[in-house]
């Protein structure tokens, strides 16, 4: 029997599909039901490996592991890359198909709709469930004929629709029905009801809202969720990465109140952030972001990072154009701990070359001059789960590998980690390079500081005391939600009172026959 389906839209991006996908995928999960999560179409420069070396977006890895299952490219069978205002690369079940203006994607359509469908059939026949997530809006009337993500999947996977506000921005009655409006008489009998999302406030004041909803519409609101902090979920896409720097806790010295302050450049097509996650969640780190240099009396940070990136040539141009290359090479001169991931690796290097015009179409552009290395920019992708040890410490370290650039001279300086598999194969290979006595670095492995050990053993060469006066993060929802509760089920926690589930599934035929 094919398995059942419900799908979550949204009338607008970041509404919060994704954590609702996440937190259903879960309770049915919990409920021991084998589901799996969809999403047709993403796009985010926030990438995920699978084991065998397919390349996915992280919002999909994320609902899989909710699902406790492995993370496959069926689940996300197309992955747009933004690398400039209107191009993005197209990753197509896991591989690249090359970088696209935007005005060329419809011109894919039918390959891409094959790819979509064949991974839907593909779930549909090896789960139970499938918790499908659409993409912007399904009310974009320029998008209609050449819709990948949202009405032409529900219609493919003969899915029941519940479509999401975020009401903390304002306006969500008028999106919800405006969204009805204007969708196709067909889709719109696909909506089932609505949920209210990101709810601030005393719920008696919104029932007035809710009632004259479902008289104007005809369907139910089947939740009205609050909105919710510290989940440590993910985020899908650079909308959750702050505009501006939030305020740094900086302490008198090492006793009460000392925070280490990182500092994260958020160039234009920032790519793969969630590797920074694992340091939101330690309690005496304040994270920056940085679009600008600070003012000239500010702070210097513990750490100043740039993450990796989708376009390492137009970001390490933009880079020069804000004058954050003068602050980076200051923090450098003053002993400031300087560490490039992936791209930005490769920005801390002398030179990049992309001959063949791989990336963008500058032939050369020279690096910040910090590390004794040349990246050259290939037309294939290294995409691998890979693990290993930190060299300094011993600690052991697991990542992942997406990038077409290939170092060149890293022996020149002494490397940081050493790799012992990729893919699931034993190798022996060194990853990195380090030059000022170890204070800049760089690394071609995303996720870095997941592995706690490691992450620990950098906090305290960064200035973290012995004992630290704030502790280690104990697991989530530990703290006031009872012991045990890893992310997932701490998200169920936070929703399962404010999403009326039997509601819900009664949308459902398979589940309300079951």
């Amino acid at each position: 029997m094919p398995a059942s389906t419900l799908m979550f839209q949204g009338t607008a991006s970041h509404v919060g599909k994704s954590v609702l996908t996440t937190a259903l995928c879960r309770i049915l999960h919990k409920k021991g039901i084998r589901v799996a999560p969809f999403k047709a179409v993403n796009m985010s420069n926030n990438a995920w490996v699978t084991r065998d070396g397919g390349e996915m977006a992280t919002a999909q890895a994320v609902q899989a592991k909710a699902c406790g299952i492995e993370p496959e490219v069926s689940m996300n069978p197309v992955l747009f890359k933004p690398t400039a205002e209107h191009s993005s690369q197209v990753i197509v079940l896991g591989k690249p198909m090359g970088v696209v203006p935007a005005a060329d994607f419809s011109r894919l359509r039918e390959t891409l709709l094959k790819a979509i469908e064949t991974s839907l059939q593909r779930l549909m026949s090896s789960y139970d469930f499938i918790v499908i997530e659409g993409a912007g809006s399904p009310a974009e009337v320029n998008l209609r004929q050449t819709d990948l993500a949202n009405m032409v999947v529900a219609h493919m996977a003969q899915a029941p629709v519940v479509l999401v506000a975020d009401i903390e921005r304002g306006g969500a009655f008028a999106q919800l029905v405006g969204t009805l409006e204007l969708i196709e008489p067909k889709d719109r009998d696909r909506v089932k009801g609505f949920i209210i999302n990101k709810f601030r406030g005393d719920r008696a004041l919104l029932e007035p809202g809710l009632r004259w909803l479902e008289e104007r519409t005809g369907r139910p609101v089947l939740g009205v969720v609050p909105f919710l902090s510290d989940l440590r979920i993910p985020e899908e896409d650079s909308l959750g990465v702050p505009l501006t720097p939030p305020s740094p806790l900086r302490g008198e010295g090492k006793g009460e109140g000392k925070y280490l302050l990182i500092q994260v450049i958020r160039y234009p097509t920032i790519a793969n952030f969630t590797d920074f996650d694992p340091l939101h969640q330690e309690p005496d780190v304040a994270i920056q972001y940085l679009a600008q240099p600070p003012p000239p009396k500010g702070d210097r940070p513990d750490l100043l990072i740039l993450p990796g990136s989708k376009s390492t040539m137009g970001d390490l141009d933009w880079l020069k154009r804000t004058g954050l290359d003068r602050y980076i090479a200051e923090c450098a001169r003053e002993g400031v701990e300087v560490l490039g991931i992936c791209g930005g690796f490769q920005m801390l290097g002398g030179m990049i070359y992309d001959p063949s015009h791989v990336e963008s179409q500058v032939s050369a552009m020279p690096g910040l001059g910090l590390l004794p290395t040349n990246t050259l920019f290939l037309s294939s992708k290294v995409t691998a789960q890979v693990g290993g040890i930190h060299i300094e410490s011993g600690e052991p370290v697991r990542g992942y590998e997406i990038h077409m650039g290939r170092l060149q001279g890293a022996r020149r300086g002494k490397p940081v980690f050493r790799l012992k598999q990729r893919g699931g194969e034993p190798i022996d290979e060194w990853d990195g390079c380090q030059a000022l006595e170890g204070k800049v670095w760089g690394t071609y492995l995303h996720g870095v500081f997941d592995e706690e050990g490691f992450r620990h053993h950098l906090l305290k060469r960064l200035g973290r005391p012995e004992e630290s006066p704030h502790p280690h993060p104990l697991p989530l929802g530990e703290r006031d939600k009872g012991e045990g509760l890893d992310p997932y089920d701490h998200l169920v926690e936070a929703v399962r009172d404010h999403l009326w589930l039997e509601k819900i599934m009664d949308q459902v035929p398979w589940v309300s026959k079951a």
